[in-house]
């Protein structure tokens, strides 16, 4: 453990507010937990004159941590975040939720960065709870989709990290909503219908009591359903400002990929090429199909030998990522998922399967796993 005195970092520490991160003795052992209180400033000063050390390591942020994180730590940051992630939109309603979604945005946005591989496998391949917080799970990749095809689009760092957020905040009125519907049979009723089309317009409500006041922010989350043709919602609108406009075909597509208890997600070969056919000739959307490709991580593949694999990483062409089969050819599943390289001639993928085929869903950290040799 490397430390630091604790009073070469004092304008990171206020009286009367959690500290951010461990205090140490001289010795190293623990004198104060992060989130304890110094309550006066003669305990401060005390702390200073003891000579208190802090773990060098504590005081990166999330973003420089993530970064320099090892590989191996990846898929558990990913799902840590995620969760975090998750909590924050959940807990849109209450006091503190524009710092909260601040702050756990950037380390998602930290991972998208480090390794967008595993960032597309986010969102194909996040089965927990996917039909009761499928509003929730929704928004977040849609977020990560949005992100990443900016990137692509060559927008700057400010307009990327803004589209997340629009995608982010999106849905924020009916999320729970969406969990409903993910687990209904039955056609939607009048008042869902109406809480449904006027959801734009009440969660820019909900962003504004939260404080938010930029502008593009508010317009990209009240107009992300509007369609150019005039076909959307608000009825009638067709001019948007490209936050809504990359937004929309985030959302769509996100949505073909995801299952319902009424309908199972969308291939997604099948996917990309109904994005095409929807929308011919947007630069956006062919710039999202461009970077999800025809076998995009996380998406369940056969293979001409007979055997059964997952994506876990694009490869040097569309049409040769790399896979982690789970099954042999006559369909027993192993017990340790391994690597192919569909470049072989002898592991081509054969065709991109639906989830109801493949017989054995090992964890998603374990794939991940895969995709980082």
């Amino acid at each position: 453990m490397q430390c630091s005195q604790l009073a070469t970092v004092k304008h990171r520490l206020a009286v009367g507010k959690p500290l951010p991160f461990n205090v140490r003795n001289a010795d190293h052992t623990l004198l104060l937990a992060r989130g304890q209180v110094v309550g006066s400033v003669e305990q401060m000063e005390a702390l200073f004159t003891r000579g208190a050390l802090v773990d060098l390591a504590e005081l990166r942020g999330p973003q420089e941590q993530i970064a320099t994180a090892p590989p191996e730590q990846l898929p558990a940051l990913w799902q840590q975040c995620m969760s975090r992630l998750g909590e924050a939109l959940q807990a849109c309603e209450k006091e503190g939720f524009r710092q909260a979604l601040d702050e756990m945005s950037a380390p998602v946005q930290a991972l998208i960065a480090r390794d967008s591989d595993l960032a597309i496998f986010q969102v194909l391949r996040q089965d927990a709870n996917r039909h009761t917080q499928y509003g929730v799970n929704h928004s977040m990749h849609t977020a990560i989709t949005a992100f990443l095809v900016a990137q692509r689009l060559g927008w700057d760092d400010t307009a990327v990290q803004k589209v997340f957020k629009v995608a982010l905040t999106m849905n924020l009125s009916m999320l729970e909503l969406q969990g409903q519907l993910a687990e209904q049979r039955t056609p939607v009723t009048a008042e869902q219908r109406e809480a449904i089309l006027s959801h734009p317009q009440r969660s820019v409500q909900m962003l504004e009591l939260a404080g938010v006041t930029d502008r593009d922010w508010l317009d990209g989350v009240a107009d992300h359903h509007v369609a150019p043709d005039g076909s959307g919602y608000p009825a009638g609108r067709r001019e948007v400002n490209d936050f809504a406009a990359l937004v929309r075909r985030a959302d769509i597509y996100t949505a073909k990929l995801s299952p319902r208890l009424s309908r199972d997600a969308m291939a997604a070969d099948r996917a990309g090429r109904a994005m095409f056919m929807y929308d011919p000739g947007n630069s956006m959307t062919a710039a999202l199909v461009k970077e999800f490709g025809v076998y995009p991580p996380g998406c369940f593949v056969k293979l001409v030998s007979g055997e059964t694999a997952v994506v876990v990483k694009r490869g040097p062409s569309v049409v040769t990522p790399l896979v982690a089969v789970l099954t042999t050819p006559s369909g027993a599943a192993l017990i340790d998922p391994l690597p192919r390289d569909t470049s072989r001639r002898e592991n081509a993928i054969a065709s991109v399967i639906g989830e109801h085929a493949v017989p054995v869903r090992p964890a998603p950290e374990k794939l991940m796993t895969l995709a980082l040799a």
